[in-house]
């Protein structure tokens, strides 16, 4: 990955709309297929076909040796969960699902995280907190902004709200590249931060925690945990820049 910026054309972004539109579809359609006694293999496969059957391309598979077409991730799982005909969904879970497609030579990225069933109070308000933190770091992917004012609308209200910040992983540019500059963290950095320009195209995704910011990455080398155990939500949605404001590419209705 180079250190440059690469500023996307109207055409470019109407493409990578149509990449993100599989993406929305596949989360909508697999928020509503997540049932106690779905595994997590099953998922998988539905969102691949839901992507191919679309002419989408599932970013995931095989990026770095990533086994799975879809990330998904339960409960103190932070991301990059594998999938896996062991794991079987059960109520009372969280399980967030993280889908990227690549579609006419760009990619699509974005994440939700769906309650199982009943799930107590304190993760509910987790999740709240979590997409709504997403909601205000969009509102600040403004021309002539910095990116450490999106970093900042998620670390403020997170932290306000009792919660931590994940801040191992962050957000990305995204575009022809699945990973592209510049890194987008969900808390401040005290270091120069880049200027947003119209054509830039974020993944903006806070991952967090109930409890502390810690995580560790298990013994298959991909899925993230928090160490106290404690759950954890993720959001993701992709963004452009545009002198109009932002333009979420990836919107997302589930019902």
């Amino acid at each position: 990955m180079t250190n440059a910026v690469v500023l996307k054309s109207a055409a470019e972004i109407e493409i990578m709309r149509g990449a993100n539109r599989i993406v929305a579809g596949a989360l909508a359609m697999l928020g509503e297929r997540i049932k106690p006694g779905v595994t997590t293999t099953q998922l998988d496969a539905w969102a691949e076909e839901y992507a191919r059957d679309r002419g989408g391309i599932p970013a995931f598979k095989g990026y770095r040796g990533f086994p799975g077409s879809l990330c998904v991730s339960l409960n103190e799982q932070v991301v990059h969960g594998i999938p896996s005909n062991k794991v079987v969904i059960r109520s009372g879970d969280i399980v967030s699902i993280d889908f990227g497609v690549k579609w006419r030579g760009y990619y699509g990225d974005a994440a939700i995280t769906v309650p199982v069933g009943e799930v107590g109070a304190q993760v509910r308000e987790l999740l709240r907190v979590t997409r709504e933190s997403l909601n205000r770091a969009i509102a600040q992917v403004q021309v002539g902004n910095r990116i450490n004012d999106i970093s900042r609308a998620v670390q403020e209200y997170v932290e306000k709200h009792g919660f931590s910040v994940v801040r191992q992983f962050v957000g990305h540019g995204i575009g022809s590249q699945l990973h592209e500059p510049p890194e987008i963290p969900n808390y401040v950095r005290s270091n120069g931060s880049p200027r947003l320009m119209a054509g830039m195209v974020l993944a903006i995704e806070p991952m967090v925690n109930i409890g502390t910011a810690e995580v560790k990455i298990l013994a298959d080398g991909w899925t993230v945990v928090t160490r106290d155990k404690k759950y954890s939500a993720h959001f993701e949605h992709s963004v452009a820049v545009t002198e109009n404001g932002p333009l979420v590419l990836s919107a997302w209705e589930l019902r």
